[in-house]
């Protein structure tokens, strides 16, 4: 009964940890909504015809995401957690308030950058942390990351809708709205608690680099969010030649394909937490997408093909999105864990950037199936990375056994 009652959520956990993982999903579904829709609702903008300029303004904000991920983490540590988060979702704001405004496509790239200079999720996994006790904070966090798969799966059935509404420029007032939502969670909602003592002092970031795990996990993620960014630089064009549909349309196409790769991954995660074969699922994963992309290099001009693509696609893709933190918190060693995540967010940012960067230059300059054989290529190498992962996995207690939580 003891250890029933520690590893419960009391009342001030609950509340913190709802809140917070509310604050991330509006904001993340603001981020979120931009991607199945912006490689076509861009056409609208002077400039927006040119994949390369669409691809860059796309991955803009992971640009400035990355580099100001760790200082606004440090900043946190020094001036507090609600402070820093509230400075970062006003950047957010300012930058959608410019691109709901911009007629060009290089005002919406600078938007973008505005945009990403907010990077709080540092500052909000430390406030989650804070907020709760060491034998409560992976639920805690699986909160969080539920709540980050739920807003990307409204993102593609809602950001159609809204375009076909309000156009790209009412779609950012949105994104707008959504940050002011933050902003009031931040303020008012999120209960005050005590910053943990720094105790990190001595971590240093060439000890993170130089874990043989750690590495290969941000190699994933790079190669991840590169590949889910470049997809969404040029696929939605696709579906709207191929399907012959409107751009406010597309959530007919993105609602089934989502319902359809849920229904699939849930028995993979199921079972991958039964039998604690995490790294072994990561691989299968991995592979997975290396025999997805040559799937769409191979057949994606063809409408079924494409969907059926589209849909194992996500499959592994949230599967790995699952796996991956998890695997980073056990690979990590205790007084690194913190930093260890700091970078992984990093470089999931530098993934989302190049992602658009390259996705958009290889469509203009060397069309969309070089792009479907450069991500085929680049999951490869992952995968060849991924034969070097070996993290133990300790068997669940009995005393402490708990459900899980999929995000």
């Amino acid at each position: 009964m003891t250890n029933d009652v520690r590893l419960a959520l009391n009342p001030a956990e609950r509340r913190a940890s709802f809140s917070l993982a509310g604050l991330f999903a509006a904001r993340m579904l603001g981020l979120f909504l931009l991607l199945p829709v912006f490689a076509v609702a861009a056409q609208s903008l002077q400039g927006g015809n040119d994949p390369a300029k669409v691809g860059l303004a796309l991955g803009m904000y992971g640009l400035t995401q990355a580099f100001m991920q760790i200082p606004f983490g440090m900043a946190s540590d020094k001036f507090g957690r609600r402070p820093v988060v509230l400075f970062g979702l006003t950047l957010f704001v300012l930058g959608s308030a410019l691109c709901a405004f911009a007629t060009t496509i290089e005002w919406v790239t600078i938007g973008r950058a505005i945009q990403g200079a907010g990077a709080i999720s540092a500052a909000v996994t430390a406030w989650l942390a804070d907020a709760t006790r060491p034998e409560v904070r992976t639920r805690a966090m699986a909160m969080v990351g539920a709540s980050i798969g739920l807003s990307f799966a409204l993102s593609l059935v809602m950001s159609p809708l809204i375009v076909g509404w309000a156009g790209l420029s009412g779609l950012f007032w949105v994104i707008a709205a959504l940050g002011v939502v933050a902003i009031v969670v931040a303020a008012f909602v999120i209960p005050v608690v005590p910053r943990a003592e720094a105790g990190m002092s001595s971590a240093r970031a060439i000890d993170v680099i130089k874990n043989g795990g750690l590495f290969r996990l941000n190699v994933g993620v790079f190669c991840l969010h590169l590949t889910q960014v470049a997809l969404f630089v040029v696929v939605p064009p696709l579906l709207l030649k191929l399907g012959h549909i409107s751009t406010e349309g597309l959530w007919k196409v993105y609602l089934p394909v989502i319902f359809v790769s849920f229904l699939l991954m849930v028995p993979i995660i199921f079972v991958t937490e039964k039998r604690r074969t995490h790294t072994q699922t990561l691989r299968w994963a991995v592979l997975g997408l290396v025999l997805v992309g040559a799937g769409f290099a191979l057949t994606a001009q063809a409408w079924w093909p494409l969907l059926t693509c589209l849909t194992l696609f996500f499959v592994f893709f949230n599967v790995l999105e699952a796996l991956q933190p998890s695997l980073v918190s056990r690979a990590a060693p205790p007084h690194l864990k913190g930093l260890a995540l700091g970078l992984y967010n990093t470089t999931q940012a530098f993934g989302l950037f190049f992602g658009g960067v390259l996705g958009g230059w290889v469509a203009q300059h060397q069309g969309v199936q070089t792009v479907f054989w450069g991500l085929t290529a680049i999951c490869t190498v992952w995968l060849i990375a991924t034969w070097g992962l070996n993290i133990n996995m300790p068997e669940r207690s009995k005393a402490v056994a708990q459900p899980s939580i999929v995000p």
